[in-house]
């Protein structure tokens, strides 16, 4: 029997995932480069210069000294609220840095450090904290959703998986208007039960969005475990639901992170549409600063990911290449925390937000009834409009 001429592929068929083109899956089909203990495995090394991978690993040094200091500040009453990153460093921190600058970032809520390495400075990362005079948003928007437009970082909502659909668009906006950008849009477990997340992930894979999506499973969507918000063997493999590449990848690996993204970052800028990660990684904290986890979760499991830790395994990475040892990483602690107290003193020097703020941000031109309803809630307090912080 003559063999059949094999059957060319539609123009319906996705291009490979990018799992093709980077280090091949471990255990549990995670792709993944070192192991607990930072030692790359055989032939894996995605071949980083070694700026690079010391800027990888001084990120996530700074961003966690940044939180530990922003949890400090919440516990005193000097900030309303706060969303830790603890343990999820490399999942942030390696796709960013995949990304080129002209790249759009859409983040969730433990995408702070995202803002940082597009030029967010410190002081203004605390400003929007404490949402002092100084702040972007005035007050404004809740504590950890920073905005930071020249940097190409998009203000998040808190509304769960909204910004799935919002990444999508960007990214299709910037298609339909020929630029060479992609857009990197985050979400987390529990957005996988949102509607946009199936919007988002349809519309992407039928239109050929050049969106990364790319999840932070942390294993608990509050308090809610993943074993209870999906019935999936992975939410990687709902990318293949939607008909666009998929990839699971060792969250708590930053050098597997940046690799599996910096591929579906090339692909999609090559015409080659979406692709859906999955980055397997742990909320070793609270969900926020007001959330107690010890109500719904057993602490030996916390235990077992502080053994995977990310910052803990890129170190002895470096210490194995020569390119660290004890004496630098002293001087950049020192280093960063200077940086912080010192954001933290010009932050705290600011006043709150002008009182005619709330007015002028209504109108270009205020109208009379709102200056006279101004007037009437400053006087309660014996203070008196200032007429000068109007427009003309």
């Amino acid at each position: 029997m003559a063999k059949s001429k094999p059957r060319a592929p539609s123009a319906k068929t996705p291009p490979p995932s990018p799992a093709a083109t980077c280090p091949a899956p471990h255990l549990d089909g995670l792709v993944s480069v070192l192991d607990e203990h930072g030692v790359v495995r055989p032939g894996c090394d995605p071949g980083l210069p070694p700026e690079r991978l010391l800027y990888l690993y001084e990120q996530m040094v700074q961003v966690r000294e940044f939180d530990r200091r922003m949890l400090m500040l919440q516990r005193q009453g000097r900030i309303g609220f706060y969303g830790p990153i603890l343990g999820q460093e490399a999942a942030t921190v390696g796709s960013v840095a995949a990304m080129e600058a002209r790249d759009w970032v859409f983040p969730a809520l433990r995408e702070g450090a995202a803002a940082m390495m597009r030029g967010l400075p410190l002081v203004e990362a605390v400003n929007q904290l404490i949402g002092n005079g100084a702040d972007r948003c005035k007050g404004r928007q809740m504590p950890c959703h920073y905005t930071l437009k020249e940097g190409n970082y998009y203000g998040m909502s808190s509304v769960i998986g909204t910004q799935v659909s919002h990444a999508v668009g960007a990214a299709m906006a910037a298609k339909l208007r020929g630029d060479d950008v992609v857009v990197l849009g985050f979400l987390g477990d529990g957005a996988t039960s949102a509607n946009d997340f199936h919007c988002g992930m349809n519309f992407a894979a039928v239109y050929g969005s050049p969106c990364v999506l790319f999840c932070q499973n942390n294993q608990w969507a509050i308090s809610v475990p993943i074993s209870k918000q999906s019935a999936s063997e992975t939410l990687a493999q709902k990318g293949k639901a939607y008909g666009m590449p998929f990839v699971r990848v060792d969250g708590n690996d930053v050098l597997a992170v940046y690799a599996v993204t910096k591929a579906a970052v090339e692909r999609a800028r090559s015409g080659g549409g979406p692709t859906f990660v999955e980055a397997v990684t742990y909320r070793r904290l609270g969900h926020s600063s007001s959330d107690d986890p010890t109500k719904y979760r057993d602490d030996a499991e916390v235990k077992v990911w502080e053994q995977r830790d990310p910052i803990d395994r890129c170190r002895a990475y470096l210490v194995g290449r020569g390119l660290w040892d004890e004496r630098r990483e002293a001087e950049l602690k020192e280093a960063i925390a200077l940086r912080v107290n010192a954001a933290i003193a010009a932050a705290e020097a600011h006043g709150p937000p002008a009182d005619e703020s709330l007015v002028t941000d209504v109108y270009a031109q205020v109208t009379p009834q709102l200056r006279e309803q101004l007037a009437e809630v400053m006087a309660l307090e014996g203070r008196r409009v200032n007429e000068g912080a109007f427009p003309l």
